[in-house]
């Protein structure tokens, strides 16, 4: 039958899981970081998933598509037994255990107050000025927000002797790209130096930085470290 359903542009999307969690039916899965329309039955054509849509990646169409199953909906849902988790990797809640005898080495190696290595003020990349002293001869540091709340040495590893910005691409909803691009252009950046999670959403900065580097005009040492929800270093 010929009837409304979703469309989802797959290149639009940034894997932020958002319109799964949005679609009570369960219609929608994140399939390697992007999101899927993979039941069309259970789509009743209702849309609960375009506002919650970041980038406007999904639209209605109409077109020929199996007629929404509410039956089949209803029955899916008895059946899950405990909440399956559909969206975003970096939303999932999980707990971490510390193991103590790494928590006792840690606490007797860092029995001093190790000092901030921050070199300057804003760090918010939405903050920041394109043009400003400290940028120069600076290795940039572009770091997404929740790094450095995961890799436990993250001050003295990476921020030390660096410009450290940060920035979130899910939650500051912007692309980082036009603000990156002009303060690597405008100042002498002598090295950058990425670094994100392993989530899909955290992808949006790495690739923003990429762009930036290509169109500055410049070409720059670069590096991208990827660090695990439990605090690893993966790449």
């Amino acid at each position: 039958m010929i009837r409304k359903i979703i469309k989802i542009e797959e290149e639009k999307c940034n894997g932020c899981g958002a319109c799964a969690t949005a679609c009570h039916e369960g219609a929608i899965d994140m399939i390697d970081g992007k999101a899927k329309l993979v039941r069309e039955h259970y789509c009743d054509g209702l849309g609960d998933c375009l506002p919650a849509c970041p980038t406007g990646a999904i639209t209605f169409e109409e077109r020929e598509a199996p007629a929404y199953d509410e039956a089949a909906v209803l029955a899916s849902k008895k059946q899950v037994e405990k909440p399956v988790f559909a969206g975003c990797p970096g939303t999932r809640a999980k707990m971490m255990v510390q193991k103590k005898e790494d928590v006792a080495e840690a606490d007797r190696e860092t029995n001093y107050k190790q000092p901030s290595r921050l070199m300057q003020w804003p760090v918010q990349i939405k903050l920041l000025p394109t043009v400003a002293p400290f940028y120069e001869n600076a290795n940039l540091l572009v770091a997404a927000d929740c790094t450095a709340f995961s890799y436990g040495n993250f001050q003295e590893d990476f921020m030390k002797n660096k410009v450290t910005v940060i920035g979130c691409p899910k939650l500051d909803a912007v692309d980082y790209y036009e603000k990156l691009v002009e303060i690597i252009r405008n100042n002498s950046i002598k090295s950058v130096t990425v670094v994100r999670m392993n989530v899909p959403c955290c992808g949006g900065i790495e690739s923003a930085v990429k762009r930036a580097l290509q169109d500055s005009g410049k070409f720059l040492p670069w590096q991208v470290v990827i660090v695990s929800t439990e605090g690893r270093i993966l790449e």
